[in-house]
C-alpha cells in the first residue's frame, strides 16, 4: 500500500460535490422536524406546561445527545470514510443542535442573538484552536482523529448557530417561510460564486454555506411541515420519512459510486 492510498483510507469526511450539499440540505431540514416529532414523541404539545415543557426538551436532546455519542464513537473508530457512518451522524447532530438551541430559548429565556453571537463565538473559538494545533483547516486534511474531533464539534456549533440565526428571521422578525428561504438561498449563491472566483478563501466559503444551509433546511422542513396558511401541512414526521429517505437513497448511491471519496 502507497503512503499516497493510506492517506485516502484515513481520510473520514466527504468530498465537497453537489451530493455533499443536496446531503446536507436534507439533513437540517429533517434535523429540524425531527427535533419536533421527537419532542412529540416525549409527550410535548402547545398546552405543555413551563416545567413540563422544560422537562420533556431536557429528556429529548439527552437522548438525542446519547444516540449521537454512539454515532460518533462508531465514526471515530471507522478507518476511513463510510457514508452511512457519516450522513446518519451527521442527521443526529442536525437535530441536536435544534434541541439545544430551541431548549434555551424557549425555557431558559436566552434570546436567538444571544445565542447566535455564543456559537458562533464558540465557533470562532474552534477554528483558532485548531489552526494553532494544526496549522490547517482544509476540509481534505480530516485524516487524524483530533482534526476529526475538531471537524465535529465544529459542526455541532454550526447548527446550533444556524438555527438560532434562521429564527431570528423566522420568530423574531416575523419573516415568511418562503422568503426566508428566498434570503438564505440568494446569500449562498452569492458566496458560492465568490468561491467559485476564487473572491473568498476556500475555508471561508465552505464554512459559511454551511451555516447558511442549516437555517435554509429548516425554513424548507417548516413550510413542508407547518400547517396551513404558515405551510403545506404534511407534518413533520411525514416531512422526516421523505427527507431520511432520499439521504438513506443517495448515501446507498455514494456508498456505490464513490463518487464523494476525496482522492488527493
Amino acid at each position: 500500500m502507497t503512503s499516497s492510498t493510506a492517506k485516502t483510507l484515513l481520510v473520514k469526511v466527504p468530498a465537497v460535490t453537489i451530493f455533499f450539499w443536496i446531503i446536507k440540505v436534507l439533513s437540517t431540514t429533517v434535523g429540524e422536524t425531527l427535533a419536533d416529532y421527537v419532542n412529540q414523541g416525549f409527550g410535548l404539545t402547545d398546552n405543555s406546561s413551563v416545567a413540563d415543557s422544560t422537562r420533556i426538551m431536557n429528556i429529548t436532546a439527552l437522548f438525542m445527545g446519547g444516540v449521537l455519542l454512539v454515532l460518533l464513537v462508531v465514526q471515530f473508530a471507522a478507518r476511513k470514510y463510510v457514508p452511512a457512518i457519516y450522513w446518519t451522524s451527521i442527521v443526529a447532530i442536525s437535530a441536536l443542535g435544534t434541541m439545544i438551541t430551541d431548549d434555551l430559548h424557549t425555557n431558559y429565556g436566552w434570546q436567538n442573538w444571544q445565542l447566535t453571537i455564543m456559537f458562533g463565538s464558540i465557533l470562532l473559538a474552534v477554528f483558532v484552536i485548531w489552526w494553532l494545533q494544526e496549522r490547517t483547516l482544509s476540509i481534505k486534511s480530516i485524516n487524524t482523529r483530533k482534526r476529526e474531533a475538531f471537524y465535529w464539534v465544529a459542526i455541532l456549533a454550526t447548527f446550533a448557530m444556524g438555527t438560532a440565526a434562521g429564527d431570528i428571521f423566522l420568530d423574531d422578525l416575523g419573516w415568511p417561510l418562503t422568503l426566508s428561504s428566498v434570503l438564505f438561498a440568494v446569500v449562498i449563491a452569492l458566496i458560492a460564486v465568490l468561491w467559485r472566483f476564487k473572491a473568498i478563501g476556500t475555508v471561508f466559503g465552505f464554512w459559511s454555506i454551511y451555516v447558511l444551509t442549516r437555517p435554509l433546511g429548516a425554513s424548507m422542513g417548516d413550510y413542508l411541515s407547518l400547517d396551513a396558511p404558515d405551510g403545506l401541512g404534511f407534518g413533520p414526521e411525514l416531512v422526516s420519512w421523505i427527507a431520511l429517505g432520499l439521504i438513506a437513497a443517495l448515501t446507498v448511491y455514494l456508498s456505490l459510486s464513490k463518487r464523494d471519496v476525496i482522492r488527493d
